[in-house]
């Protein structure tokens, strides 16, 4: 077994698995979304399989609101699974 395998055994054996793509999505979120958007994000975290984005600006979260779904595809592909169902901007 390589330490992957075993890596991944763990994560599924103490259901480790959801909190560490979600970790690994907000530790991400500059990478995908880009350094523009990235800077005007004042808070990220994850709750419920909802994403929570509170930005500074208007133009930045009327943005986000139209590019919902595919935020969602891009976050979700980048884990592998369907980690994020909804997207809020607050």
């Amino acid at each position: 077994m390589t330490i992957k395998e075993a890596i991944e055994k763990m994560f599924d054996v103490y259901k480790l698995r959801r909190k560490f793509d979600e970790t690994s999505l907000v530790a991400a979120w500059p990478q995908l979304m880009g350094k523009a958007i990235a800077n005007r994000t004042k808070q990220l975290y994850i709750r419920d399989k909802k994403l929570f984005v509170k930005v500074e600006s208007s133009v930045i979260k009327s943005e986000l609101v139209l590019m919902r779904s595919q935020i969602i595809g891009r976050l979700n592909e980048f884990v592998g699974q369907a980690v994020i169902e909804e997207l809020v901007v607050l």
